[in-house]
């Protein structure tokens, strides 16, 4: 398949969306409910989303792969957020408007500082070549995620520089009924978004190894194409991701031709998340690492993933939860 969308702003919904003064399911703490009406909106509609290529929404951490110190490297996604003062003065302009857009923000004061290596995300707006914060008031962005980083530890356990290969979990390119574990260069992800998911990430909904023994891997945005999806209405979706095994998973992601992302998430039609059952984990599932571990000893650990992994290269396990890696 070829090489889908990376995400690099935040996707809109396919459907017109409303508030309803409900307690999330989404989000703790958030009183109110972001719900899909039966009507499409234009954005979807622009991009023309009858065409665009159906993919699953996969539930992680959104990483990024671009050069860092002459290399590729993985970066973890930072938006830079308000302080406390300007995201007050926000919230109260948003009471009395309708569009955050008329909103007159100062970048240089108004935002928490982020790291020197901070880059904005791809494809934020941008005025007087400064980026611009979005209806929520944040600028996406990204930092380098450094070997051995403890803030962001997890996504470390998925790369290693000294090799340029990262930890990888898409389908088998010979089967598309197999999912494949393997180590692929870093090079081959540069420009692309990826997610990342495991045991200690948004609580881990698909079940993947355990505190004992973490287990973490990276999916390339758009790796999972949707199938047989219904037409493009509201009760027809809904009934799809109630009935269907198919429709066990999080969300669908549209890749419209013009490179325009838009999303669907299970919420949106009312509709739990996680589930005790997903799609991913009906897949069986091969690991293909391909690595001459007599060439990497110097920089793996016992304890690395890419070890760890080694160590069942070329078995087939029925399910992703059944993977359970040696400590």
């Amino acid at each position: 398949m070829k090489r889908l969308g990376s995400v690099q702003r935040k996707m809109p919904c396919v459907f017109v969306t409303e508030v309803k003064a409900e307690p999330s399911a989404k989000r703790e703490h958030q009183p109110f409910k972001v719900l899909a009406t039966e009507t499409l909106s234009e954005k979807a509609l622009d991009a023309d989303v009858y065409n665009a290529v159906a993919t699953e929404k996969v539930d992680g951490t959104c990483c990024y792969v671009t050069n860092y110190k002459g290399q590729p490297y993985l970066w973890a996604r930072l938006d830079r957020k308000p302080n406390k003062q300007a995201d007050k003065r926000f919230k109260k302009f948003l009471h009395s408007k309708e569009s955050a857009k008329e909103f007159h923000w100062k970048t240089e004061e108004d935002f928490k500082p982020v790291p020197e290596c901070w880059i904005p995300a791809k494809e934020i707006e941008k005025q007087n070549g400064k980026p611009v914060p979005d209806e929520n008031g944040h600028i996406p962005g990204w930092v380098p995620v450094e070997k051995g980083s403890k803030q962001y530890c997890w996504h470390s356990s998925v790369v290693n520089y000294e090799f340029g290969i990262a930890l990888v979990l898409r389908h088998h390119p010979d089967d598309p009924g197999v999912l494949e574990i393997s180590a692929v260069p870093l090079s081959e992800l540069l420009e692309q978004t990826l997610e990342l998911i495991g045991t200690s990430i948004n609580g881990n909904p698909y079940g993947l190894g355990s505190k004992k023994s973490p287990l973490h891997f990276l999916t390339p945005h758009g790796a999972f194409q949707v199938r047989n999806l219904p037409t493009l209405k509201h009760n027809d979706l809904l009934s799809w991701f109630e009935d269907c095994r198919e429709g066990q998973i999080e969300g669908i992601v549209w890749h419209c031709g013009d490179g325009c992302l838009i999303k669907v998430h299970r919420h949106h039609l009312g509709l739990r998340w996680p589930l005790p059952d997903t799609y991913m984990n009906s897949k069986p599932v091969i690991i293909n690492m391909n690595l001459n571990l007599s060439n990497y000893d110097c920089a793996f650990d016992n304890q690395s993933l890419f070890n760890q992994f080694s160590k069942i290269d070329k078995q087939k396990f029925e399910r992703l939860k059944d993977i359970i890696l040696d400590v």
